[in-house]
């Protein structure tokens, strides 16, 4: 069984075989004498999957002649076919190389029309689209949303509407990357696994923090190079974060922990998994998540990533189980990249009343019918690709566009 038609893409050096990544460990010389294979076996590979898939009944075989920079250079498989029939005159090699050309030639003309010629095609369907921000029926819009998931809200809402909405989501890579989400499971297994076999105010141990986080990186993260690399990064923040958890003097009382709150005005559940909750002597409580990568800015928490203000207002409202209503005494990110860091968020009694009051204005918006989920309203880098940008035909508009309301789904609802 097999397809009737195959279409080969992106037949460019570079691209399909894709080049060969550096080894930041060993070279080629190094590689041979510790009996390990070379880089290029995954070209012999990729040349494997060409082989099988250029047998199918009919083959498209494409690619672009130039990239956003110059021209490319054709693939070698490619590059070979050619050759190969142009090489058998005896054969028709040459005219069967011809004919194969000017199909594809059909296809190059018509892709081409398109950009040269756009008469007769009415504007409606010749002019961009518009940034978009649809606007469904108030019953179809989520009304439980996590604390994390409240800085897309404002950031991003169109990225709320495909995920909660639409129900859409990214499927997993076929082959796995050591992305953040892998780097940010192994941190957190490490300091919680750390953190009950060292409570708070205890004495603590680096070779303790260090056989934990070699074995976790062991069980989590199957790339070696990536592996010693993280494992390198923990060594230089080991000490410092060892220290801090040692002079704390509190109990661990909430450790990865799903709760919710109900909320009134709107009817609408928070949900929060707060890294960790510590309950000081006095009973009150300071609310700490781990990072990975650069800590909020005190602008940032403010108006976007109010992760730790949002948990401390689930906090005072009792949402975590048996700890109860608790006064929330501090609340800090602390950051295990290249360096120990801290940064503290602001959750004072004024600070905790105001993002409340906002937070229930922003949830208040989203109850109404006209109100549309804007593509990128407030995004932090343009340039990054989000999972949900292709739908919203990101390369048609700029952020600088105006959106544009699109009643969708039931008129009535």
């Amino acid at each position: 069984q097999g397809a009737d038609l195959v279409v080969l893409g992106g037949l460019t050096e570079g691209t399909w075989p894709a080049a060969p990544k550096p080894d930041p460990w060993f070279n080629r010389p190094m590689r041979l004498a510790a009996g390990l294979l070379l880089p290029e076996r995954q070209i012999g590979l990729s040349a494997h999957d060409f082989q099988q898939a250029v047998g199918a009944a009919e083959v498209v075989l494409a690619h672009a002649t130039r990239n956003a920079e110059a021209e490319t250079v054709p693939s070698r498989w490619l590059n070979r076919l050619t050759n190969l029939i142009a090489g058998l005159p005896d054969l028709g090699g040459a005219e069967a190389l011809a004919a194969m050309r000017a199909r594809g030639q059909q296809w190059v003309t018509l892709a081409q029309r398109f950009d040269a010629d756009l008469s007769g095609v009415p504007p409606e369907a010749s002019r961009r689209n518009p940034r978009p921000a649809p606007a469904p029926p108030v019953a179809a819009r989520p009304t439980e949303l996590s604390v994390t998931r409240i800085e897309k809200l404002v950031r991003d809402p169109y990225a709320i509407y495909a995920e909660y909405i639409l129900k859409l989501r990214r499927l997993d890579p076929l082959a796995p990357e050591p992305d953040a989400r892998v780097k940010g499971t192994v941190l957190h297994r490490v300091l919680d696994q750390y953190v009950r076999a060292h409570p708070p105010g205890t004495p603590g141990s680096v070779d303790v923090f260090l056989a934990i986080a070699e074995t976790v990186l062991t069980e989590e993260c199957p790339w070696q190079a990536v592996r010693l690399h993280w494992l390198a990064r923990l060594r230089q923040t080991a000490a410092a974060f060892v220290a801090w958890n040692a002079e704390l003097e509190a109990n661990v009382a909430v450790a990865e922990q799903k709760e919710r709150l109900t909320l009134t005005d709107p009817p609408f559940v928070l949900t929060g998994k707060p890294d960790r909750i510590d309950q000081l002597p006095d009973g009150q409580v300071r609310i700490y998540d781990y990072k990975t990568g650069a800590l909020p800015t005190k602008d940032q928490q403010e108006h976007f990533n109010k992760q730790l203000i949002l948990l401390a207002i689930m906090a005072e409202e009792g949402a975590f189980g048996a700890l109860g209503p608790v006064t929330v005494a501090g609340a800090e990110f602390v950051g295990l990249g290249s360096a120990f860091k801290q940064a503290k968020a602001d959750v004072s009694t004024e600070s905790l009343a105001r993002h409340r009051a906002e937070l229930a204005k922003l949830l208040r918006a989203y109850r109404v019918r006209s109100q549309g989920y804007t593509a990128m309203r407030s995004v932090e880098r343009e340039a990054r690709i989000d999972d949900y940008h292709p739908l919203a035909r990101r390369g048609e508009w700029q952020p600088s566009d105006v959106s544009e309301t699109l009643i969708v789904g039931d008129r009535d609802g």
